[in-house]
């Protein structure tokens, strides 16, 4: 790796192998939204129904929108925050580019936090102590509200740099390389015992017998913002990977590819948790609590719950490391290009700075006061809600704004045969910004369609 400083990635000789660049994108996808996000919003808006409509969402919007990142990335060959205007965009841009760069900035604050809860939980679970008290409401508490998880927090921080700062073909590809194939066998083994749990079946129905009459107009706003969530559209990650693919890669091969392995992981989940809560006779609804309160009483009911238990928290904890390591990556890039700071400078100085950004949120669970009440949410709710909610959103907006009107190099760039570059064009023109406009109002709670 080359270790001088440099203003740009083009300056950079590092590049994601083929299917290294597909394992790292996948990687990025398949974190804790399609493990923990994914089942209760899926619970909450009726189960198979959803699941398609989240299916025909990711096809239809997602796809396109990531194909749209990752040309302006390859093109521009720069961080996300320059990668608009390197592409031969407007200066306006740089606005939204920087927007892509502290997103992820902000993601990676909290998300290292809910992280450490995992590896805390794997702990706790295969040393048998997770299932010491059945009151898992209060031992959820009395965690989040404790100074155990700075200290996961910090490992997972650690572990996360010492990834980046090796690189792009050296560290995330190889890292991905590893964890993605672990998280494939942790996920085929935990859904064998999932589907044949006494009592499974109510819960595989659920999630793959469809019921339309529970869809709504609010339905599908949720299920397009999670497309854009899954596949890590807004938030710079897919405009700094496509910086480091080689110019030869098919980017509507890869696009699909992604979408697939995203999909295939969120399937997977569904039929890991919804067995095992109809196993149980948990609510399928049961919010934001399902993994951390609700599961836990699952696995405790179970037959050698302290180890399927601890394999589903290591699984939670792996698919969180593949992201918080992508997500890294977006600011230092950034820091890099514009400080000509060496990679080693960049991911040491990145890092400290997203610890220090993170600890009102640590502290917002009751051991700060001022910190836990906000306006009706805490310090941590209140970065999650402007990050995922506006910033993502608005990233997804300027992105097609951006090829539907404004890039005169799009054909080139994506490389796409004639006819599907008029379909996708049409998309971005068209249909995409619509649509992400809809879920930007809804989502910052403008519009309601309840």
């Amino acid at each position: 790796m080359n270790s001088k400083p440099n203003s740009t990635i083009s300056d950079k000789t590092e590049r994601f192998s083929s299917r290294g660049f597909i394992l790292a994108a996948i990687g990025s996808s398949v974190g804790l939204g399609n493990m923990w996000k994914f089942p209760y919003i899926t619970g909450e808006n009726g189960g198979a129904a959803f699941f398609l409509l989240f299916i025909i969402c990711l096809i239809l919007i997602g796809l396109p929108v990531l194909v749209a990142e990752l040309a302006i990335g390859r093109s521009g060959r720069g961080s996300a925050a320059s990668s608009y205007s390197k592409a031969g965009g407007p200066k306006a841009f740089r606005l939204f580019g920087l927007m892509q760069v502290l997103a992820p900035f902000l993601i990676l604050s909290f998300y290292f936090i809910i992280a450490g809860w995992t590896l805390h939980y794997a702990v706790l679970s295969f040393s048998g102590e997770l299932y010491s008290n059945t009151d898992f409401e209060g031992q959820f508490s009395a965690l989040t509200s404790g100074y155990m998880p700075l200290v996961w927090q910090v490992v997972v921080i650690m572990v996360t740099a010492v990834v980046v700062l090796k690189g792009i073909s050296g560290g995330i590809e190889k890292f991905n390389k590893v964890l993605i194939p672990a998280l494939v066998v942790l996920l085929i083994v935990l859904m064998i015992r999932a589907v044949t749990l006494p009592g499974a079946g109510e819960g595989i129905s659920f999630f793959l017998n469809p019921d339309f009459s529970k869809l709504s107009a609010e339905s599908a706003l949720v299920a397009l913002g999670h497309a854009f969530f899954s596949l890590s559209l807004g938030m710079g990650i897919m405009l700094t990977f496509g910086a480091y693919m080689d110019k030869r890669q098919s980017l509507g091969s890869a696009s699909v590819a992604i979408g697939v392995g995203d999909l295939i992981y969120a399937f997977i989940a569904g039929l890991i948790v919804f067995p095992t809560i109809a196993s149980f006779g948990i609510a399928p609804d049961a919010g934001p609590s399902l993994v951390f309160m609700a599961l836990p009483a699952a696995f405790s009911a179970m037959p050698l719950g302290s180890f399927f238990g601890g394999l589903f928290f290591v699984l939670l904890a792996f698919a969180a490391l593949t992201s918080t390591v992508s997500l890294l990556e977006v600011p230092v890039s950034y820091v890099m290009e514009r400080l000509r700071l060496a990679r080693t400078k960049a991911v040491i100085l990145v890092s400290v700075l997203v610890f220090l950004v993170s600890l009102p949120s640590l502290l917002s669970f009751g051991l700060v006061e001022g910190l836990t009440k906000m306006g009706g949410k805490s310090f941590f709710d209140w970065l999650d809600f402007i990050a995922s909610n506006i910033l993502l959103p608005l990233g997804g907006l300027a992105t097609t704004v951006f090829v539907g009107y404004f890039w005169k190099n799009a054909a080139e760039a994506a490389g796409l045969k004639a006819r599907w570059f008029k379909v996708w064009l049409f998309m971005m023109r068209f249909i995409a910004p619509i649509l992400v406009l809809l879920v930007l109002l809804h989502a910052s709670g403008v519009i309601s369609l309840q």
